[in-house]
């Protein structure tokens, strides 16, 4: 199966085009030398590659950067999206486009809605959600307009090793490193009392590849743990894994202007569709991007 991977030098980039490769998949990776939004640049590339499965990963993911670049959030996520779908249709119109879209477009939710599932009304809260919520509607007029099989996910929070300390595992794991080094015995933090529901991204690929071969076009899919857990849990966990005694501080500066209180997806369908379910247990995950992060700091 000859694979093509859009924002392939990404955190789930890498670990996608490692899990194809592995499985035996031709990977033809795309990052940002090839701009998604420039269609004749997209028609050329799809053209020449005639990709069996497109991976549409490429975006910009960034919640508090998003807020300060909004246009820029439509431009990418939007835009690109079309141009990549257009390209996908012309090139190879029997291909298959896996959109990678986000839990985030649900909003703030209530504990009672909890496990969300895909039914669940969306009702974006900030602009990488409202982009994310736009580009699902630009695949649900391509699905119902020419019939092209475009299948979304809606992944929920997701860790491992590589991710960017943008997001709050590897922050965490960071500062409580650099603390443990420099003396200190306590760091700052945001806002602990959110509960997520993480996913390893090793887990995560492998939902991809099963949702883009077995998953059913125009559909929408989660992929979730299908549980909350408390960052102050995981917090908590990495203290004592990495810097046992160390004080947790809010910092009113790393607290996002809105935030989601609660956030866990069913994975019914996906499981009932193509029998995915996550094998990686939270712990590991953890342990993994602390090893990662040590092994980093060491190198550097």
């Amino acid at each position: 199966m000859r694979a093509l991977v859009t924002g392939a030098h990404g955190f789930v980039g890498r670990h996608l085009c490692q899990y194809l490769a592995d499985a035996g998949d031709e990977v033809v990776e795309v990052d940002r030398d090839d701009d998604v939004t420039d269609g004749a640049r997209m028609r050329e590339l799809f053209e020449r590659v005639r990709p069996n499965v497109t991976y549409h990963l490429a975006a910009l993911a960034n919640v508090a950067e998003s807020w300060r670049q909004p246009d820029e959030y439509t431009r990418v996520n939007v835009v690109g999206t079309r141009r990549v779908l257009e390209a996908s249709a012309s090139a190879g119109p029997e291909s298959t486009t896996l959109f990678v879209s986000s839990a985030e477009v649900y909003g703030v939710t209530e504990a009672r809605d909890q496990p969300l599932d895909e039914t669940q009304p969306i009702a974006p809260a900030n602009p990488y959600a409202t982009s994310k919520a736009e580009a699902e509607a630009v695949v649900r007029e391509v699905v119902r307009s020419r019939g092209q099989r475009v299948i979304t996910v809606r992944p929920f929070n997701h860790l491992g090793p590589g991710q960017s300390p943008h997001y709050v595992v590897p922050a965490l794991v960071q500062r409580l490193l650099l603390a443990r080094e420099e003396g200190r015995d306590e760091i700052s933090v945001g806002d602990l009392s959110t509960q997520r529901d993480f996913t390893d991204v090793r887990d995560v690929v492998r939902a991809y590849r099963l949702v883009a071969t077995r998953g059913v076009t125009g559909e929408t899919y989660h992929v979730a743990s299908g549980r909350a857990t408390a960052l102050a849990e995981i917090a908590r966990e990495l203290v004592a894994t990495v810097a046992p005694g160390t004080r947790l501080v809010l910092d009113r500066e790393l607290v996002r202007p809105i935030d989601v209180p609660i956030s866990s997806g069913r994975i019914d369908k996906i499981n009932r569709d193509t029998q995915w379910r996550p094998v990686i247990p939270l712990t590991t995950s953890l342990r993994d991007v602390v090893d990662y992060e040590v092994a980093r700091l060491h190198q550097g």
